[in-house]
């Protein structure tokens, strides 16, 4: 293991990647269970999907292992998988094997555009003020997600606003919602407090240590289970259950969709939102564990591409929507993961999950929630590479891609606004001659993209 993920190299050990490996796999782990029933809407069988985002999750993880010796994890990327079921099936009224067949297409496409080096281009080809506005604006998301799935942010008159505990009271609810959000609250404490004491593992520990507290409020009656409003057991309904089987979905293509005009556009939009999310993921994360080199490039950009796409191609076969690099890497990589050894120990535990997925599934939001937030705040600690002061033209684009990613919500939004404000306000700030021709196409499509989807 030594030779092959190059350990000493990089700083870390079995050990540290273990735990890396573990902490990614638990806070994503929440996908398991989203994205059968998120696709579930689309009409497909819920049980075959859970084995096809498992297999594709833990196969797309093997191959960033081997293809570039990194420590990010895979899996059926959210807001594509609505896209699938809300857009594509719901709304446009096309059915699942269709769309299946628009995110394999898509799949072959990354390979072409990863073995042309198109997709390492684009991301050699953003400046370095943005690749690490790009991991702020990363930081700032996930906190976002994590402050909506503990139910500390809930929708509100403002879009939204702080959770009620008097209003909890009030419905009945504190028992369920209230004493959730108060796990969570102190889930953030717990790891922080872990951290500055510099604990190993400090995130995983204190996702077990909420875990286990949860059961025993549980168990003496003051957190009662809700499952109308999403606050189920936090005992696992069992330890074994066999895997459900992919028949319903295998290989369940229509190729007859490719002859539409709707196919294209709806590839397209698959495309779209995939490349930036990866690349923004790959630039946030890389940059938070300083793999960047100092022209700010990735060594193995090409190989985790390739392994994103092969991991699209392979879940569309299997029967799951677009697999792609998840942004909880982070949390790994906040854990001392620095290598392919962390990817293989998430997927291994992938494909453990298929055979114990009561364990896996009872995972509360409550104990996942407060990683995300405190990965947040470690990446946001990246704000500090930026000159607030001396190049406006360089510091505003970078704000504009940082607000942009929590606020609409997408990775892939904050990069296309951010390199839509660099290329203007440089080009109207007489520096064409900064600009790469890359820059210029890309800002030329993220508005096409905008006109015409």
């Amino acid at each position: 293991m030594e030779e092959f993920f190059k350990l000493r190299e990089r700083g870390t050990s079995v050990k540290v990647e273990t735990m890396a490996g573990i902490t990614t796999f638990m806070t994503m782990a929440y996908i398991l269970a989203v994205n059968p029933n998120v696709l579930g809407k689309a009409g497909m069988d819920q049980g075959a999907v859970f084995t096809a985002t498992a297999l594709a999750s833990a196969i797309a993880s093997f191959c960033m292992a081997l293809f570039a010796n990194l420590p990010f994890v895979l899996s059926a990327g959210m807001g594509l998988n609505a896209y699938f079921a809300y857009s594509v099936v719901l709304g446009m009224g096309y059915t699942w094997q269709q769309a299946l067949t628009a995110v394999f297409v898509e799949g072959l496409v990354f390979v072409v555009l990863s073995l042309t080096n198109v997709r390492e281009a684009i991301f050699n080809a953003i400046p370095n003020t943005l690749k690490v506005a790009v991991s702020v604006g990363i930081g700032l998301f996930i906190c976002f997600i994590g402050l909506q799935n503990s139910k500390i942010v809930v929708d509100g008159a403002t879009l939204v606003t702080l959770f009620s505990f008097k209003g909890s009271i009030a419905d009945g609810t504190f028992n369920s919602a209230g004493v959730s959000v108060i796990l969570a609250l102190c889930g953030i404490l717990l790891m922080t407090y872990l951290l500055f004491k510099n604990v190993k593992g400090s995130i995983l520990i204190g996702m077990v240590v909420l875990w286990v507290v949860g059961m025993i409020l549980q168990a003496v009656g003051i957190y009662v289970p809700n499952p109308e409003a999403g606050y189920y057991s936090l005992f696992p309904s069992g330890i074994f259950a066999p895997p459900a089987s992919l028949a319903p979905t295998f290989g369940q293509l229509d190729f007859s969709f490719i002859k539409t005009a709707d196919f294209f556009v709806v590839m397209f939009a698959f495309l779209f939102v995939d490349v930036f999310d990866t690349l923004g993921t790959l630039i946030g994360c890389a940059s938070k564990a300083n793999m960047l080199d100092e022209k700010g490039e990735l060594k193995g950009i090409k190989g985790a591409l390739l392994a994103d796409s092969i991991g699209t191609i392979v879940g569309a076969v299997l029967g799951t929507s677009t697999i792609t690099t998840f942004v909880e890497s982070s949390s790994g990589i906040s854990e001392g993961g620095r290598t392919g050894l962390t990817s293989i120990v998430s997927g291994l535990l992938f494909l453990v999950a298929l055979f114990f997925s009561p364990v896996f599934l009872a995972i509360p939001s409550f104990a996942t929630a407060p990683a995300l937030i405190v990965v947040g705040f470690l990446m946001l600690q990246q704000v500090t590479k930026i000159d607030w002061n001396s190049d406006l033209l360089e510091a505003v684009p970078a704000y504009i891609c940082i607000f942009a990613m929590p606020f609409m919500y997408s990775i892939s939004e904050g990069i296309a606004f951010g390199v839509i404000s660099y290329v203007v306000l440089n080009l109207v700030g007489g520096r064409a001659k900064k600009i790469t021709p890359l820059m210029y196409i890309l800002a030329v499509l993220f508005i096409a993209k905008y006109v015409l989807l």
